[in-house]
């Protein structure tokens, strides 16, 4: 399938090339013929349209010459323009085209078609394809149609070809002279911009007069958009330009223009696309140098472009371009400043940092905002240089202009106020949402330990039990105490004092952090405590006195312990102590907790497969559902040792284990040889084509070529390396 269509590919580049040739040869011996030759170079054109390497072959045939003599010395109208297009459809569509044709010869010969008289208007059209499609981001263009003369011949087209500033389009002389000036417009265009070109920008910029006269008489879309984009191509980025446009009126009369389109844009929709092209251009005009802007105060364009901005129809890109063109204007002007600020545009840029979602429209809208400040500053310093000496009349406008601005501001600071609340309310809720979950955790861990202490008073017996049901009554009453004083205090700081005389153990542990996991407790047995209350408020001084110190419980020693335990909550065990007596101090807790599973309980601990399996074999209480797999465990582990037994195979690692897996034996316990198969000289030759062919890529020879069955690529490899080294080792 893949040769076939390289042979297809083959064939329609061949036939490509013999069309060319034959279509070179008929120009040659058609001259006579002006239609003939018009047809081949129509036919060469969509050609080279249609094959990118058509171009190519065409310049290396000498065709691209003979055409381009072809349309120098033709007597024929019609030839010179069908063999100016040919020229400039290839060069567009070919760099190398491009620069096999640029050269002054060309460029002059360009220039003679352009200032006779006796060329037409489409000959003239032909011309400036052809030139702007040499000069187009090609700066060896761009000096060549400086030197040649050729940018003064289209500044003069500019100024001559449209000559009424009424333009009737449905004329077909007029929309001809038209299209002959549009195709001006972008050819001067790319030969100032695009690598910019500071020399050819100078040039220009004797056409701003007249440009500005076009903008003032004739407020069409077909006008504004050709000299809009002329002016900002020939200012962007050269503040002597820039001056001289602004010295000529041209910043006046593009603001003129501005306010009438923005006047025009709540009817037609036309009209406010129009409206962002000339503010782009007001903006090219102003970006190096803000106090340009000063200009633009007279005629409030800040407000104007604000009104523009709420526009429906306009999309991100136009509205990033107004607020950047507010930047500037209102980034060293105060008289645009005051303006944005009477124009509640400072709400509306804050609207569109904080609902927009374009980067872009936020760092313009950033970029405003910033100007605001710095020039507010400004504003408060100048307004309090005021003397006393001056007249009523500024006194009064000063005084709005301050109460305007302490307006604005206070709008301003209302809505951030605002967003400042939202965002606190949102914190203060995530704060709340992790101080419950480190409380339900405290809980799960706090019932936890209190079940082990049950799970050890319950193992006990004889005497030491009694000793501890007299220990735990004493207990009981002081946790009771406690907790009635801890209800008592309205205040932290009140109950650390009160502790701290109570109970130091008590104070110490509150102090860590952690008083709210130990006064809290279930709420059967908050109500049990309750009924004692009184009597415990009479009593508390004694019952505190009595038990402020107390003997640590007895530890076992040499016991192994079942769990390892690094929780806080059992270094204090007098404090464990307490809260496991005021759980057993009421029956229902008793019930609820006495006979339940470990592993049910087992909350906030990092549990894994071995100390999980300890935890539930440890528990004397298990639930039904771990009590089967507790049972599913042991039977698993006894059927384990019992095949280890029979196998007398002992799996010490999962290395030894997969060694021991992969083994192939017999039935007699010796290890199998794989047969020999020697190599036959069809597999030999084989082995060196594929080498040839595909290096030492042994896997890859060995699918690719039919080997004997059990053939593998190391094998390969030792054959290959034996037949290379053999006559090395033969001769003498």
């Amino acid at each position: 399938m893949q040769t076939s269509m390289e042979s297809e590919d083959t064939k329609k580049i061949q036939e490509m090339k013999t069309d060319l040739n034959l279509l070179l040869e008929c120009l040659k011996y058609q001259m006579d013929n002006a239609f003939s030759q018009k047809e081949a170079l129509v036919t060469i054109h969509s050609i080279c349209q249609q094959n990118s390497n058509a171009s190519l072959y065409f310049r290396e045939i000498g065709g691209l010459m003979f055409v381009k003599n072809l349309a120098k010395s033709s007597e024929h109208s019609m030839v010179k323009e069908a063999a100016l297009y040919t020229l400039g459809a290839v060069a567009e569509q070919n760099v190398y085209c491009q620069q096999t044709l640029c050269t002054s010869e060309l460029f002059e010969d360009l220039t003679w078609f352009l200032s006779n008289n006796d060329s037409n208007t489409n000959l003239k059209r032909m011309s400036v394809y052809v030139i702007l499609v040499l000069v187009s981001n090609n700066r060896t263009g761009q000096t060549l149609v400086r030197e040649t003369g050729c940018i003064s011949v289209l500044s003069q087209l500019f100024k001559t070809v449209l000559s009424k500033y009424e333009l009737n389009l449905s004329d077909e002389n007029v929309f001809q002279s038209y299209q002959l000036w549009s195709s001006v417009c972008s050819t001067l265009c790319v030969c100032v911009n695009n690598p910019q070109n500071d020399e050819n920008q100078m040039l220009c910029s004797s056409l701003f007069p007249h440009a500005n006269d076009w903008l003032i008489n004739c407020i069409k879309p077909e006008i504004i958009r050709p000299i809009c984009s002329f002016i900002g191509l020939t200012l962007a980025n050269n503040t002597y330009v820039q001056k001289y446009f602004i010295s000529v009126g041209g910043l006046d009369v593009l603001s003129q223009v501005l306010v009438q389109l923005e006047s025009d844009s709540h009817k037609t929709l036309s009209s406010a696309k129009l409206a962002v092209v000339v503010t782009k251009t007001v903006d090219a005009c102003i970006a190096d140098n803000p106090t340009f802007g000063v200009v633009l105060s007279k005629y409030h364009i800040v407000s104007k472009l604000l009104a523009l901005l709420l526009h429906e129809s306009l999309d991100s890109g136009e509205k990033f371009s107004i607020i950047l063109t507010v930047g500037h204007c209102t980034e060293d002007c105060e008289e645009n400043q005051y303006d944005l600020f009477k124009s509640n545009g400072l709400p509306l840029m804050i609207q569109v940092l904080t609902e927009s979602q374009n980067e872009e429209l936020n760092k313009a809208a950033t970029f405003v905002l910033h100007n605001c400040k710095k020039i507010t500053e400004k504003l408060s310093l100048s307004l309090g240089e005021y003397s006393f000496d001056e007249n009523e009349e500024q006194l009064k406008d000063v005084n709005m202009k301050e109460k305007n601005l302490e307006d604005y501001w206070k709008k301003a600071k209302e809505i951030l106020h605002r967003i400042e609340q939202l965002e606190r309310e949102e914190n203060e809720e995530r704060v709340q949402r992790e101080k419950y979950k480190d409380y339900v955790s405290s809980m799960n861990i706090n019932i936890q330990n209190t079940l082990k202490h049950l799970h050890a008073d319950s193992s006990g017996g004889g005497p030491k039990a009694e000793d501890k049901d007299k220990s735990q009554s004493t207990k009981l009453q002081s946790y009771k105490s406690h907790e009635v004083m801890s209800k008592a205090c309205t205040n932290d700081d009140q109950m650390k004092t009160l502790l701290k005389s109570a109970n130091p153990v008590n104070a110490c542990y509150r102090e860590s952090g952690q008083n709210k996991t130990l006064c809290k407790a279930n709420s059967s047995c908050n109500q049990n405590l309750r009924e004692e209350t009184t009597f415990e408020k009479k009593n508390f001084v004694s019952q505190s006195s009595d038990h402020i110190f107390k003997h640590p419980t007895p530890i076992a020693k040499n016991t192994k312990q079942q769990l390892p335990v690094t929780d806080p909550f059992t270094l204090c065990s007098d404090i464990i102590n307490k809260e496991v007596i005021g759980f057993l101090a009421t029956d229902n807790c008793s019930k609820i907790l006495k006979y339940r599973c470990s592993g049910c309980i087992a909350v906030g601990k990092s549990l894994n497969s071995r100390n999980f399996s300890k935890l539930l074999h440890s528990c004397p209480y298990q639930c039904d559902r771990h009590k089967v797999i507790v049972e599913a465990e042991d039977r698993y582990k006894s059927g384990l040792r019992k095949s280890l037994i029979c196998n007398k195979k002992i799996l010490l690692t999962p290395r030894r284990r997969r060694q021991l897996n992969n083994e192939s034996t017999t039935p007699g316990g010796i290890k199998k040889r794989r047969i020999r198969k020697n190599f036959t000289e069809e597999e030999v030759n084989y082995l060196f084509n594929g080498v040839k062919k595909m290096g030492n890529h042994w896997n890859l020879i060995l699918w690719s070529f039919p080997f004997q069955q059990g053939r593998k690529a190391v094998d390969l490899a030792h054959k290959y390396h034996k037949l290379t080294k053999r006559p090395k080792c033969v001769a003498p």
